[in-house]
């Protein structure tokens, strides 16, 4: 087996496939990426771990047809470092020789007939813009939850009715909900799944970069590839096994009634809050005094550092302090993508909602909200 590429054509291939190697593969092969030349001139690489799959498919300028089994993470380190030169790979014996302009590296091949097949795509179900579905992964995979122990709150759930898809994620203390269009294969597809966090997010960012349509495949029930999904677009492609469906009845969670409205220019805010942090410890609140005109941040208490500063807010509602864990309140200020940030709140021990400002008249609904708990205040 042989091929010559170019370099930052491969290097982007690898590094794309090599994200989903396993950092402590249950056995040695799984650490391995599976290069393949077709009859076709086309080369797939390809990596697995029973959980994630990722392949991808390029043309090359000559080859060989041939199948070789490498280190994943070694490849990628080494085609990351070669200089911008095409790019030989050549298969002797039990190594496989790498050579781009003067450098030339050799890798131990890896038992290619030990490696699992990689699981099928399940069914085309729709397509969406790359962009708009990587920026709604990212808006919603932020309140994921990180406690493999909740299974369950590690995921972001997406719900599928016609041409709408909600994503939803939420770990106890802030929920996020986005809602977009997209084209289904059949308008009156429904679905849902629940969709491990970190891989859904690593892979709508990874795939919003090839600036095609991202097709989504999921098996409808009974189907086959029950419990997996797959994307691909741009001749890549990744599935993943999906959790067990149960989460939040989220919906419940939302209030539709508020008794207070602010609106703050959005990076303002976001810099105030990481001042006033500054000497916050980990797990105390910064608190939020709203009167109108006047949003007064303050941090720490009479026996540690303390710091305040007044921001001018567009207010409506009865003067409220209310206080917010720092990280929750800028991971939601970081997903709202919008200049104006907007913060309606009930009372200051009930969920607040925070979405991308708009006109005050304006009664739609934002596709965006960003539920965030209030710490109690001690007296």
């Amino acid at each position: 087996m042989m091929f010559r590429i170019e370099r930052d054509v491969l290097a982007e291939a690898v590094a794309w496939t090599a994200r989903s190697l396993p950092a402590r593969p249950s056995v040695p092969v799984l650490a391995g990426m599976r290069l393949e030349v077709t009859d076709e001139q086309r080369l797939k690489l390809s990596g697995f771990d029973y959980e994630v799959s990722a392949e991808v498919t390029l043309e090359v300028h000559t080859g060989e047809p041939g199948v070789v089994l490498v280190s994943g993470k070694l490849l990628a380190e080494i085609t990351r470092a070669l200089p911008a030169q095409p790019v030989d790979f050549v298969v002797d014996g039990a190594k496989a020789v790498v050579t781009c302009g003067s450098a030339r590296f050799t890798l131990l091949t890896m038992p290619v007939e030990d490696y699992p097949s990689l699981p099928a795509m399940p069914p085309a179900a729709g397509r969406v813009g790359s962009d708009v579905f990587a920026s709604a992964v990212g808006q919603v995979a932020v309140a994921a939850g990180r406690d493999d122990t909740l299974p369950m709150l590690t995921g972001v759930r997406m719900e599928i009715e016609g041409d709408t898809v909600t994503l939803a994620a939420t770990d106890r203390y802030r929920l996020a909900v986005r809602e977009l269009k997209w084209q289904p294969g059949q308008p009156d597809f429904a679905a849902i799944a629940m969709i491990p966090g970190k891989t859904l997010a690593d892979t709508a960012k990874a795939l919003g970069a090839t600036g095609a349509e991202v097709e989504i495949a999921l098996s409808s029930a009974g189907g086959t590839g029950e419990g997996m999904i797959g994307f691909s677009s741009a001749g890549r492609r990744t599935t993943t096994r999906l959790l067990d469906p149960e989460f939040p009845k989220y919906r419940s969670l939302l209030p539709t009634e508020f008794s207070a409205r602010a609106d703050l220019s959005t990076g303002t805010f976001v810099e105030a809050v990481k001042r006033v942090a500054l000497v916050a410890e980990r797990n105390t609140p910064v608190r939020l005094a709203f009167k109108s005109g006047e949003v007064v941040l303050e941090a720490g208490s009479g026996d540690e550092a303390q710091a305040v500063e007044a921001l001018p807010v567009d207010y409506e509602g009865e003067e409220m302090n209310i206080a917010f864990n720092h990280q929750f309140l800028l991971e939601g200020l970081g997903a709202i993508d919008s200049d104006i940030a907007r913060l309606q709140m009930t009372t200051s021990t009930k969920p607040a909602i925070l979405t991308g400002g708009k006109p005050v008249e304006d009664t739609a609904t934002t596709d965006y909200r960003y539920l965030i708990m209030p710490i109690r205040l001690s007296g």
